[in-house]
């Protein structure tokens, strides 16, 4: 009996480690692990793709060298731990070169120098540290940022606040938690860029440089011969600081002279100053169809040059806007009688208009240019007699026809819209039509299907306006945020953005669902929460089936007539639950792996998801013997006593008498110990293991939605712990 317990035991270990094994890739293959949270440096996007400047180094890296590479997102600490013990070759997770990290890894050259700076909110300036006195800073523990804190906190007398991740700490900023945070410079700007209240206003800490590593003495240390190679030709072809540049707005190469687009603008700002709100949110309106200035996405929500300019300029500036888009004319109108506090429509400034509102610097200077359907005999504008044109109340596309109409003899039809107008000349309402010759080109580059025969006519140049008289703040505001743009090279990317004939995404790092609202949190990421539910689903059923197992043999151990059983339980069960299950899960995943090495000289790495299932199934496992071996002892001994003494084995008195009363007593507490399976399946998110609540940690770290996307998860674990416990009551109730 006790051999075949045994072999049985060894036969389910021996299952998971060979199953846990990783899958060995080819001998060229590279596995690369990277942070999971940590933007813009890499984080998973709305299209549940993993971007940043460390991917898109990593692959331009890979291109050059002609590695073939396998990219991994387990989390910062889980990537390193991944390399040191041998679940992956290389690491690239925005990691600090150090003297201490320098004794277990083998870097390349640095490809990114970074700083770290003091954040507070808009509202809430800080220009020199002496302004800390009292207050309370935050700080990711263990980074750099930390290390400087402590350093400065008797010196400026301010009290340190540490958290385990970024996003709870710019949470804590914007409730008032505490006054100040302190970050690494790229990860603030991308966090204002994604539109949020945070102000900059003390110069940075240089603080070190960014490497790729490898395990020291490990065969792959010719990786960093390569990755310096080829980083080599990427600084000095100008690659590198591209990738930087997109995803900070900054670039060490590029100044203001290269500006594509910014450097025909006339501009009278001050890119370092910023003005004060007077009130605490601004009403802006805009266009309703006008692309790519203003237009609607398939998710519905409102995006373009104009919706991408005054965003950016807010959050630079440091105040808050609420934008509506009635349309060009309701727009105009709205300012004017005092119900918004500004326009930004692809407006042009006209000595008319100067009288009616007070207009920006121009951001854009425009011409208008005719159109006319693919195929048309149309070829100049003499051609136009007797035809019907359209064009935009009140543009200059409609002032420069009406002004023109007796001359070449055609009608004007006005439209409201620039969809309709276009819908107009593709069905043959009209025969020809006018408009901004960025719409135009940028409709035709969408695939409608027209021609352009005419060359364009200067139409002025578009600015930013407010009614006559009314919130000058604003407008110095826009000047200022305006001039910065130009200088860090942000405003050429946003119009790049719709004007470039390369194939590319519109926008690298917003979403096209607002994720302001639980709504648009679960529209634009269901598919993430669904495969993280799964995971989650998936990891507690199968972890508990076998924890079923496990417990039952352990619980009949503890009952067992034979001492050595009963020992051999309750060490098992002492161990397994006087140990923290992220511990177990921790050395499962990494430290049987280095132990083997040490062992062996041979890596076996695990998979994180088997890792996870035996880390659950034990835990689970060890309260379930508790179950069984309590269910069993609250059967009455006089039926043990009774069954034995009449001669029936002792094997089949539990199989036939015990048994059946003590799995009654029991199912109670299966159900129990299941839902709290369930719920333990978020502390294996520790391994780098993408189950529901990394899921929403990751989308937390894109948007910041904090507390929408923990109020969505814990709805998420309500329903589906609810429907799991029903279920799991019902079949309890058909045992009985």
């Amino acid at each position: 009996m006790k051999k075949r317990i045994y072999a049985f035991m060894l036969a389910i270990f021996s299952v998971f480690f060979i199953l846990g094994g990783k899958t060995v890739a080819a001998d060229d293959t590279i596995d690369i692990a990277l942070d999971s949270t940590y933007a813009p440096f890499e984080f998973k996007d709305a299209d549940q793709t993993y971007k940043g400047i460390d991917v898109e180094i990593i692959d331009a890296v890979a291109k050059r060298a002609g590695w073939t590479v396998n990219k991994t997102f387990p989390g910062f600490d889980a990537a390193v731990n991944a390399v040191q013990s041998g679940q992956a070759d290389a690491l690239m997770a925005g990691t600090t070169i150090t003297e201490e990290r320098k004794k277990v890894f083998t870097f390349s050259d640095p490809y990114f120098d970074t700083e770290i700076i003091l954040v507070t909110t808009g509202a809430n300036s800080i220009s020199d540290y002496s302004q800390l006195k009292g207050k309370v800073v935050g700080v990711k523990n263990g980074t750099v940022a930390q290390t400087f804190l402590e350093k400065n906190k008797d010196k400026y007398g301010f009290t340190i606040k540490t958290y385990d991740t970024g996003d709870t700490m710019y949470t804590s900023l914007a409730s008032g938690a505490v006054d100040a945070a302190m970050d690494d410079k790229a990860v603030v700007q991308y966090a204002i860029s994604q539109g949020q209240d945070l102000a900059i206003n003390i110069e940075g800490e240089k603080i070190g440089s960014f490497g790729f590593a490898v395990k020291k003495g490990s065969s792959y240390e010719y990786l960093v011969e390569d990755f310096n190679t080829a980083l080599a030709e990427m600084k000095a072809d100008g690659s590198l600081d591209a990738i930087i540049a997109k995803w900070t707005g900054e670039s060490t190469e590029t100044s203001n002279s290269d500006s594509k687009y910014g450097s025909s603008l006339t501009l009278t700002g001050d890119a370092s100053a910023k003005a004060t709100p007077i009130k605490s949110s601004y009403t802006i309106v805009a266009d309703s169809s006008f692309a790519p200035f203003e237009f609607q996405n398939d998710a519905g929500e409102y995006v373009g040059i104009d919706m991408e300019l005054i965003k950016t300029i807010a959050a630079q500036q440091g105040f808050t806007i609420t934008i509506q888009n009635p349309g060009f004319d309701a727009a105009l109108n709205t300012v004017q009688a005092g119900q918004a506090d500004a326009v930004i429509a692809g407006m042009s400034i006209t000595d008319a208009r100067k009288e009616i509102f007070d207009f920006s610097d121009a951001y854009y200077t425009s011409n208008i240019l005719m159109a006319v359907k693919s195929g048309s005999d149309i070829a100049s504008y003499e051609d136009l007699a007797g035809k019907t044109v359209g064009a935009k109340n009140g543009t200059s596309s409609y002032a420069w026809f009406e002004e023109h109409a007796s001359q070449y003899g055609y009608t004007l039809k006005a439209f409201d819209e620039a969809s309709t107008m276009y819908d107009s000349l593709n069905s043959g309402s009209i025969d020809a039509l006018m408009d901004d010759e960025a719409v135009l080109r940028y409709a035709i580059q969408q695939g409608r299907q027209f021609d352009t025969p005419i060359a364009g006519e200067p139409s002025g140049e578009y600015g930013f306006a407010v009614k006559k008289g009314s919130n000058p703040e604003l407008i110095e505001m826009f000047n200022n945020g305006l001039a910065a743009l130009v200088e860090s090279g942000e405003y050429d990317k946003i119009i790049d953005n719709y004007f470039s004939t390369e194939d590319s995404e519109s926008s690298a790092t917003t979403s096209t669902v607002d994720e302001t609202t639980i709504v648009g949190l679960l529209k634009n990421n269901y598919s993430q929460l669904l495969t993280g539910l799964g995971s989650t689903v998936a990891l507690a059923l199968i972890s508990f089936a076998i924890a079923i197992v496990i417990g039952i043999i352990f619980g009949m151990f503890a009952v067992s007539p034979v001492k050595g059983l009963r020992i051999l339980s309750s060490v098992f069960v002492d161990v397994i639950r006087g140990i923290p299950l992220m511990i177990v899960a921790a050395f499962i995943y990494w430290g049987i792996p280095n132990l083997i090495e040490s062992i062996t000289g041979n890596q076996s790495p695990i998979n994180d998801f088997v890792a996870g299932v035996i880390a659950l199934s034990l835990n689970s496992g060890a309260y379930i013997a508790e179950i069984v071996r309590g269910g069993i002892e609250a059967v009455p001994t006089g039926q043990m006593e009774a069954s034995r003494s009449l001669g029936v084995s002792y094997g089949t008195t539990m199989r036939k008498v015990i048994l059946p009363q003590a799995t009654k007593l029991m199912l109670p507490n299966f159900i129990n110990q299941f839902v709290i399976t369930l719920k333990d399946t978020t502390i294996i998110s520790a391994i780098g293991l993408v189950e529901l609540f990394q899921a929403g940690k990751i989308i937390i770290a894109r948007n910041y939605q904090s507390f929408r996307m923990y109020a969505i998860l814990a709805i998420m674990y309500l329903v589906i712990i609810t429907l799991l416990t029903r279920l799991a009551k019902r079949l309890e109730k058909r045992a009985k």
